[in-house]
């Protein structure tokens, strides 16, 4: 994406919602992608002990 895609985007987002909700909408979104990262990495951790066990 091209930081003029970017900027377009935002001001979108900024008609959309308004810019009294961006801060609420910023935090779920923070949050969402923290829980995003950890079930991401557990899969991670879980496929190289899965894999060693259909070896044997």
């Amino acid at each position: 994406m091209r930081p003029v895609h970017i900027l377009i985007l935002i001001i979108v987002v900024l008609i959309v919602f308004g810019s009294a909700k961006l801060p609420d909408i910023a935090k779920s979104i923070g949050q969402s992608m923290k829980v995003f990262k950890k079930e991401v990495q557990e899969l991670k951790e879980d496929v190289p002990a899965d894999s060693e066990e259909s070896k044997d």
